[in-house]
């Protein structure tokens, strides 16, 4: 396994973090292929014992059960310095609006989450999609009070345009507060569209970046046709990617037909050209072999030619998942103060 730091800060993590969506019980809404605790806690062991110190969770993930596996798993498995925790604040409804400050929301989820891991920290806190609701300015000064108590390593986002990265760390800067030193975006190899300004920026600036969806829900990790549980049954992931299926399926059969010549898994050749344009991805795992193509992945360096032809049949694609449904529809000055 590699290491590196995330963006500026000391916070050093392995070169594949383990998205914990699929650890807890399910709940009314929620997906529902997730692992109970024992098979979550053999699956967190195989990581560990692979050298994978990096879990990424959230405080919605299967109503916050998957907080309370993976803290249990650490206390269980390992000793709190071996692992790097990342976890996910949701901003506040606008039921909420009235009855709760921005900071003291942030706080409060914060806490909790701590609860539920059973740790006095984390090792980076991520804003989960951008708080339209909120001023950007009180949201960097609660989360900078998180890392002058001790509470917070460092800070992160999720779900943002580049402009609003760029904004938040010049507040930062100018009021001596932590800035965010990653963003957890939608990227993989039929999903692109971070690389028309998020990359360009996050290279410019040392920031580290930790996309989601790394293998597309699956889809880069499998032959066109094949299909698993979660395909079958994850509406979410369908409405990202249903619409491109056709044109992603072409780029899908390079990827297979690269994994035949190198005699490695799609897994590996999908992550492997991801690992070449960021920091960490952040790999959904189940079963040991999602970790086996992981750890696989991380070895294995794709030729420039071999990149190129990945990348040759690439489309625009239309904003998918959060962040088309949570974005600016109008003038968004209120929330800069």
């Amino acid at each position: 396994m590699e290491y590196t730091k995330l963006g500026r800060s000391d916070v050093e993590v392995s070169r594949i973090c383990i998205g914990c969506m699929g650890f807890g019980t399910p709940v009314p809404g929620g997906h529902q292929w997730t692992l109970d605790y024992e098979s979550t806690k053999e699956i967190i062991r195989y990581a560990l014992e692979n050298g994978i110190n990096f879990f990424d969770t959230a405080m919605v993930y299967s109503g916050g059960t998957s907080e309370e596996f993976i803290g249990r798993a650490f206390r269980e498995l390992t000793t709190r310095d071996k692992v790097r925790i990342a976890t996910k604040y949701s901003p506040r409804r606008p039921d909420q609006l009235e009855q709760i400050s921005g900071k003291d929301w942030i706080r409060q989820c914060l806490d909790n989450s701590l609860q539920r891991l059973g740790t006095d920290y984390v090792d980076l806190y991520i804003m989960h999609s951008w708080d339209y609701n909120t001023p950007v300015e009180e949201s960097l000064e609660a989360l900078n009070e998180a890392v002058k108590a001790g509470k917070v390593r460092a800070i992160g986002v999720s779900n943002c345009y580049a402009w609003q990265l760029a904004q938040a760390n010049a507040l930062a800067e100018k009021n001596g507060w932590a800035p965010f030193v990653s963003i957890q975006g939608h990227y993989n190899l039929i999903a692109r569209e971070e690389e028309r300004e998020m990359a360009p920026f996050c290279y410019a600036n040392d920031i580290a970046m930790t996309p989601y969806s790394a293998l597309a829900a699956g889809r880069l990790s499998r032959k066109p046709g094949e299909t698993t549980k979660r395909l079958e049954m994850d509406a979410f992931a369908r409405f990202k990617y249903d619409s491109t299926a056709e044109a992603d399926g072409r780029i899908i059969e390079r990827v297979a037909e690269v994994a035949e010549k190198r005699g490695v898994s799609m897994t590996e050749v999908s992550l492997a050209w991801l690992l070449s344009k960021v920091t960490a991805p952040v790999v959904g795992a189940t079963k040991p072999h999602h970790i086996d193509g992981a750890v696989g992945a991380v070895e294995l360096k794709l030729t420039p030619e071999e990149i190129a032809y990945l990348e040759e049949l690439y489309i625009p694609h239309a904003l998918a998942g959060v962040m088309a449904q949570n974005r600016p529809t109008g003038p968004v000055n209120n929330i800069w103060k």
